[in-house]
């Protein structure tokens, strides 16, 4: 329930505190005076984008804060914990909006984006504006307000998850049909990745490969380097550099008596001996493997020319070969279990298309009975708001299509006749707007209360009625406010007597700036702001009278 509401630079309100309470509280005050801007920062707190032209005229920023009681909203107190947010049992939601158009917002003194505050606000307040009647009109509306009453929310969600996933598998197949005929490309796939599956595409037999190729292509050149090398550590030029090592050595061993230092030399002469040995036996052994084999270098140049061949085929370097094959093989795979596929999907859109059907016709029969009970409930209300014989129907249609439906198999119309005698015709064909705003009403009644949301706020809701039927709005609406928190703001005496509290809106200009004033009012205060209401330009003592009446015979009731 909403306890606090304050306003700072917020249009012509300066600085307004309001305080509310349990049952009916009425706003009311003269046009223009700004009575709905408590409704719209209500609806700023509660996620409205920003609008910088809301910020008072010169002031740098406006300045919005509500407060709750949260005994009566189970679910806001549950959503707060549920995202960290909650302090105690209250809540309270601020927001700043600057003159450059940027905002700023907090749940209880933490920094809250627009989407948390549009979703707390959808548990703490419920507003309908003045022109809630035009979007009664749309069949699409008509539709979610029968679900509403009829509190389809669990079987709704059931028939829109079958159709989603419905809808899903639908896509699915159809993908797979708009492939076309998957034949032709299996067959291509697989010639593919046969003609790569002959060839060793592994990275080590491709460096081998290109390795053999240099040696078999330089054989020539290998084997007489190495016979040059050989014939000179052999020393068939002359002496070998080994036998030349070798007397080296024996000369300095004769001289090393003499020069101990020499002593390190004739070791790295020693170890030179040995890897001159270990490099000649090497390249006997390299000289013996090396073999002139045009044949063998001719298989090595047509398989590199085979692979190079299928690089170019399908466009990618040598080395990616093997990536590519992988690649196609998946394919392949894939395509390859696309029939059992499509059939699986076929066989399972069978089934939730059952699973749908069978959802849907549960919540058509319950729209049915809701339609009977919301039909019987408006036209009662309808002929307590001087639409005697009025007649109200929600007719039913099944929905012209193929596929499952997220919103389900039909469709509603809501059928009115405001006289009698007179065939009921579509909502959205009645002419008179004073009936309009009429039954429009009476569907609101008639719906309202069916949620949990705490708080209730009308905006107007009345225009278009007087009279007697204005004073039954207002008893209507002073029901309500037993079971919910109600706030109104009307322009009609009826309905504001009805109130439990009240408050007045006024405008003043001072220092050539207009400023709007909200106060509670006591008892005589209402009675003159009644009087206000219900007189002209003069007050005189029988519109008081009148007034003190009325105020006296609806705070009875």
């Amino acid at each position: 329930m909403l306890s606090h509401l304050t306003l700072q630079d917020f249009a012509v309100v300066s600085r307004a505190e309001l305080a509310f309470g349990p049952g009916m509280t009425v706003v009311s005050g003269e046009t223009g005076a700004g009575k709905s801007l408590l409704v719209d920062a209500l609806m700023w707190l509660t996620g409205a984008r920003a609008d910088a032209g809301i910020v008072r005229h010169g002031a740098e920023r406006a300045e919005l804060a509500a407060e709750f009681r949260l005994d009566d909203a189970p679910a806001a107190l549950a959503w707060l914990r549920e995202n960290e947010l909650d302090d105690g049992d209250g809540c309270q939601l601020r927001r700043v909006i600057r003159a450059d158009g940027g905002s700023r917002a907090w749940i209880n003194g933490r920094p809250a984006t627009l989407g948390q505050l549009s979703e707390l606000g959808g548990m703490l307040v419920e507003i309908h504006g003045q022109h809630e009647h035009q979007a009664l009109l749309d069949r699409g509306q008509q539709l979610a307000l029968l679900d509403a009453f009829g509190q389809h929310a669990g079987l709704l969600a059931e028939v829109r998850d079958l159709a989603r996933r419905w809808a899903a598998l639908d896509r699915e197949l159809g993908e797979l049909a708009r492939a076309g005929d998957v034949g032709e490309r299996i067959a291509w796939l697989q010639h593919q990745v046969e003609e790569l599956a002959t060839e060793n595409l592994d990275a080590a037999d491709l460096a081998e490969l290109a390795a053999a190729h240099r040696r078999q292509a330089n054989a020539a050149g290998l084997l007489q380097g190495c016979q040059a090398a050989l014939a000179r550590l052999a020393g068939d030029e002359g002496l070998s550099v080994q036998r030349l090592l070798h007397q080296t050595r024996g000369d300095l061993q004769r001289l090393a008596a003499d020069e101990p230092r020499l002593a390190e030399v004739l070791g790295l002469l020693e170890s030179a001996g040995i890897q001159l040995a270990e490099a000649a036996a090497g390249l006997e052994r390299l000289h013996d493997d090396l073999d002139l084999d045009p044949e063998r270098l001719r298989r090595l140049e047509e398989r590199l020319a085979r692979l190079h061949e299928l690089a170019r085929k399908h466009r990618v370097p040598l080395d990616a070969l093997a990536a590519r094959r992988d690649a196609l093989q998946e394919e392949l795979d894939g395509l390859s279990g696309a029939g059992e596929r499509a059939a699986k999907l076929g066989r399972e859109l069978d089934a939730l298309a059952r699973d749908w059907q069978a959802a849907a016709s549960r919540l058509g029969q319950s729209r049915a009975a809701a339609a009977a009970r919301l039909g019987q409930s408006v036209a009662a209300l309808m002929s307590e708001l001087g639409m005697g014989g009025g007649v109200f129907t929600v007719a039913l249609e099944p929905l012209d299509t193929t596929r499952p439906a997220p919103q389900g198999a039909e469709r509603c119309e809501f059928l009115v006749s405001a006289n009698p005698g007179q065939p009921p015709r579509a909502l959205r064909k009645v002419a008179s707007g004073g009936e309009l705003a009429r039954i429009s009403l009476a569907i609101e009644v008639a719906a309202l209360g069916l949620d949990a949301v705490p708080t209730m706020v009308f905006d107007e809701v009345d225009t278009g009625i007087g009279g007697a039927v204005a004073e039954v709005v207002g008893q209507k609406l002073r029901a309500l406010g037993a079971e919910r928190q109600v706030l109104c703001v009307t322009h009609l005496p009826q309905v504001a007597a009805q109130g439990h509290h009240h408050y007045r809106v006024s405008k003043a200009v001072e220092a050539d700036a207009t400023h709007s004033q909200v106060e509670a009012l006591d008892a005589k205060a209402r009675v003159e702001e009644l009087a206000r209401m219900l007189g002209g330009v003069e007050i005189t003592k029988e519109v008081r009278a009148n007034a003190r009446q009325m105020l006296s015979r609806a705070q009875e009731s």
